[in-house]
């Protein structure tokens, strides 16, 4: 594959951290198109929730990574970078340039380091794995990924089902340990190590973070976003392990079940926005540059000529 650029500029950041209008701007500028890196934005009718850039802001700027599955399929870390891989090479050939856009931390570590490699899994074993969690759940099937690895699990995320199904597909698909398949994959190349990452992270002092994320919960109830889940669900949301425990969607599906006051809703769903902000701080300080971190503020609106830019592996 050959690029006719040497850059691929990364704006990332916390959830409510104000990605959207910064990176409309930046594009803008700099003749970008953007691909989206929201893990949520990629399935079509999810559109309140994950706060996916509308028409209007799609018409300013060619956006990428939006709308590409149903909630009903999953569509993983490998299928987004392959299309990303297609993306990236159509915009370059025509002299754009790749600004990808978003906070999902293990998507974007694809940009950055390898997060598949070329083992494939076959139906029979998708199939077993899938039925094990659907009729068991998650504390069975990860009961029987303990079984083939013996000596631990490594940093597996153990309470993210999607994250647990995969690993014991690859053990059972291998007849491997993750230990194993983990060693042989830190040999593998560094993904489009053709570039140069252009990398920057997005934050808020906590009060603003919270009163933006106060004031967007609440847009998003009054928006629709019940009944976005609403019709989520008949669309097959809830064979879906991780979009459906996805933060708004998850406490909405348990609203529409158990029912209660929506105030108490928003607060759950609030409570669960800090905490995701939380995971993603830690994230991005192990992942992104020392000082690729700009805290931005509603009182000093920051132009993009002032993003400092640091360049990463």
């Amino acid at each position: 594959m050959a690029y006719k650029v040497e850059e691929l500029w990364i704006l990332a950041g916390v959830t409510a951290a104000g990605k959207t209008e910064l990176s409309l701007e930046w594009a803008e500028r700099n003749d970008a198109e953007i691909i989206s890196c929201d893990s949520v934005s990629f399935y079509r009718g999810l559109d309140i929730g994950s706060a996916k850039p509308g028409l209007k802001d799609q018409k300013r700027v060619v956006h990428h990574g939006l709308d590409l599955a149903d909630v009903s399929e999953v569509f993983d870390v490998g299928q987004f970078h392959a299309y990303a891989n297609e993306v990236i090479e159509d915009m370059v050939s025509r002299g754009k340039k790749v600004l990808v856009v978003g906070g999902s931390g293990f998507f974007l570590q694809g940009f950055l380091q390898p997060v598949v490699d070329a083992l494939e899994v076959s139906d029979e074993v998708r199939n077993h794995v899938n039925t094990t969690y659907e009729k068991y759940g998650l504390d069975t099937t990860l009961a029987q990924l303990g079984k083939l690895n013996p000596k631990g699990l490594g940093n597996l995320d153990t309470r993210n089902p999607l994250r647990v199904i995969r690993a014991l597909e690859r053990c059972l698909q291998s007849e491997r340990s993750l230990i194993d398949l983990q060693k042989d994959f830190e040999k593998l190349p560094i993904p489009y190590a053709q570039f140069t990452k252009r990398m920057v992270w997005l934050d808020r002092k906590n009060d603003e973070i919270m009163d933006r994320i106060n004031l967007r919960t609440q847009s998003m109830i009054d928006g629709g976003m019940i009944e976005e889940a609403e019709q989520a669900i008949r669309a097959g949301i809830l064979r879906h392990p991780s979009l459906s425990q996805s933060v708004g969607y998850r406490e909405i599906i348990k609203f529409i079940k158990e029912g209660g006051p929506r105030k108490e809703l928003v607060s759950s769903i609030v409570q669960s926005t800090r905490q995701l902000v939380s995971k993603q701080r830690k994230w991005f300080r192990k992942h992104f540059p020392t000082g690729s971190c700009l805290q931005v503020s509603t009182e000093k609106p920051l132009s993009v000529d002032q993003i400092p830019w640091v360049a990463g592996t």
